[in-house]
């Protein structure tokens, strides 16, 4: 901006500037991001108590209740002043900021005050009993809140106007201005920092109307169609139960997968699926109760017990049914019959041909040895015969 060059041109300067004043933009749009504001205003008191505890530890005559009020003052004026510094600051500071988002700017204040307000014993013990100092620190906090020492609704007063100090963006408060009330209370009803309660039932959460939309698509309380694609719809903080409990879409293993059946399939097609592989089921559950026994076979025990079952079979609803409808079938049927299959190998070797025909051979010397043999003995029995007939002639003589 460049200076007047003259006390005349000065003059007119400041004359305009009254002017604008008198017919100027008298009307602030008071309206804020209240997210940002609550957030701030929890923060305070776990700063405030954080000071309390620095100011008073090891001190035998006083305790973080006794100066709390005080420091509670100095807080928000050190707050105060730090915040309307703060477009100085940022200017000398440049890039050297970590970061523009008026929470964590006003976060960092709170700490440095807290840090101002360490005594020497404090700095000592910050680290040789850091457990039992952060413990002290929750319990002022607690105690704080019990007895309403510093309300919410006057904190975040507070953290409205250090909000609107730093935030130089205008990103979290409103800084529209108007010449009379009339456009002012016209802006107020459709401005985006408007203060909106979330309309679905259970939900109590307080937002800016810019934030409706983002609001919404978190809800936990807003009631959506399941994901799923189930027809119903389910409140989003219950969506997950849903899915893995009562979704007829739930994605579930085939009651006979301990037998061998590997598919899965929706919740509601259980049924379906079971009805349609009836024979596959029945196959997988002789498989387990007959193992080793030929697919041939089992497939033909298939057959029979379908035909002996008379539909009972598409009664069963898992695998332990099936199995004991099965061997009910079975006892009637009797044991299963199986067919021996004969294993002859392609390239047999000279020593198995030599003795294989070895025992024929030896069959056939002991069946000719054996012959000659009773041969002899029938004539041999003869002769004893033919004399033991001679003697009983002679005797009889």
């Amino acid at each position: 901006m460049d200076l007047p060059t003259s006390d005349l041109e000065l003059v007119r300067e400041n004359e305009k500037i009254e002017d604008d004043k008198e017919r100027g933009l008298t009307f602030h749009c008071e309206l804020y991001d209240t997210e940002i504001v609550h957030k701030l205003a929890q923060a305070f008191l776990p700063g405030l108590s954080t000071a309390c505890v620095n100011n008073t530890t090891g001190d035998m005559f006083r305790n973080p209740g006794s100066v709390a009020a005080d420091i509670r003052k100095e807080m928000v004026d050190y707050l105060t002043q730090r915040s309307e510094r703060f477009v100085a600051e940022s200017v000398v500071l440049e890039g050297d900021l970590v970061s523009d988002h008026p929470y964590d700017i006003i976060s960092n204040m709170v700490d440095d005050f807290a840090s101002l307000k360490l005594n020497l014993f404090s700095r000592v013990s910050g680290w040789l009993l850091s457990e039992k100092r952060e413990d002290k620190i929750d319990d002022f906090v607690q105690e704080m809140e019990i007895s309403g020492f510093w309300l919410l609704d006057r904190r975040e007063a507070v953290a409205q106007i250090l909000v609107k100090n730093v935030d130089l963006k205008n990103i979290f408060h409103c800084d529209k201005k108007f010449n009379t009330a009339e456009e002012l209370a016209e802006h107020v009803v459709n401005c985006g920092f408007r203060t909106m309660n979330c309309t679905n039932e259970g939900c109590s959460t307080v937002f800016c109307a810019s934030h409706l939309e983002k609001h919404d698509s978190a809800c936990p309380f807003k009631i959506i169609p399941c994901e799923q694609q189930c027809s119903e719809n389910v409140m989003r903080r219950g969506m997950d139960r849903h899915c893995i409990t009562v979704c007829r879409m739930k994605s579930v293993s085939c009651p006979f997968y301990a037998v061998g059946c590997q598919s899965t399939m929706p919740h509601f097609r259980i049924q379906q699926h079971c009805s349609d592989n009836l024979l596959s089921h029945l196959l997988y559950t002789l498989k387990t109760i007959h193992k080793g026994g030929s697919e041939e076979d089992l497939k033909k025990r298939v057959d029979q017990i379908v035909e002996s079952s008379s539909g009972g079979l598409a009664d069963a609803r898992d695998a332990r049914s099936l199995i004991l409808k099965v061997k009910d079938a079975e006892a009637k049927l009797g044991p299963l019959e199986v067919k021996v299959s004969e294993k002859v190998s392609e390239e047999p070797n000279k020593d198995g041909e030599n003795s294989s025909e070895e025992p024929v051979e030896a069959f056939n010397k002991g069946g000719e040895q054996s012959s000659e043999e009773d041969k002899i003995g029938c004539e041999k029995s003869t002769e004893t015969i033919n004399k033991v007939g001679e003697e009983l002639s002679s005797i009889q003589v």
